[in-house]
């Protein structure tokens, strides 16, 4: 397997998931949860998180809603 080298959310991490939503899944995110991703800066719908392959030096943001006022 390849080793990715990658940024998420602002920390360098090495991975081997080569799509979004394997490195959610190896991060632990709970993909039920509500939260939004970003790949270098692009938004990328949920839908798409299976496909969406990454590679070396990827900055991947994921950002979680804010609730209040």
């Amino acid at each position: 397997m390849t080793t990715f080298e990658i940024s998420l959310n602002g920390e360098r991490i090495a991975t081997q998931a080569s799509t979004l939503q394997a490195l959610l899944l190896e991060r632990g995110y709970d993909l039920k949860s509500a939260f939004a991703c970003a790949v270098n800066r692009d938004f990328v719908p949920r839908p798409q998180w299976p496909e969406r392959s990454l590679q070396d030096e990827d900055r991947i943001d994921v950002v979680t809603p804010i609730t209040g006022g």
